[in-house]
Parts: structure tokens; sequence; C-alpha cells
């Protein structure tokens, strides 16, 4: 879900707000109840759990190609291309 700043224009209270791209935009300040606006920021996003930089980017991954289970017979296996 995607991210959006706002800010009060009462009191200038700044809060960000987790929403669904179908959900309507915040009126309303948490802070005093005012009215406030949606401001235009940086995209930003997170990446949660092992995957993609673990797995395949990390100083701890191994470079070495995984061993074909056909011993290096099969005509797509990177052992067969590298003989």
């Amino acid at each position: 879900m995607p991210l959006y700043e706002y800010q009060c224009t009462a009191c200038n209270h700044h809060f960000e707000l987790r929403q669904k791209f179908s959900d309507e935009p915040a009126k309303i300040c948490p802070s005093c109840g005012g009215e406030v606006q949606k401001l235009i920021s940086s995209a930003a996003f997170s990446l949660k759990g092992g995957g993609w930089y673990s797995e395949g980017y990390s100083s701890s991954a191994t470079n070495a190609a995984p061993a074909c289970p056909s011993g290096g017979s099969c005509a797509g296996c990177p052992s067969a291309a590298a003989a």
C-alpha cells in the first residue's frame, strides 16, 4: 500500500497514512480536527523479507552456479555452456 503525506492547514501537523489507491484522501487532522491537504513527496517503498537482495546482491551470496541434476548434459545448463 502506498504511503501518503498530509499536513494540517490549521496546526501544521505533518503525518503519514498508508492507504489503498481506492481509499478517499484524508480530510481531517488527527491532532486538531482541522482541514488537511495532501503533500507531494518523493516516492517511497520498502522491501520486506529476505528476498532478492540477500539472495542475489549481498556480499554473503555465493556466485557459484547451482549443480546440474543431469551432470551438465542438458542444453540450457550453465555448466554445459562453460564446457
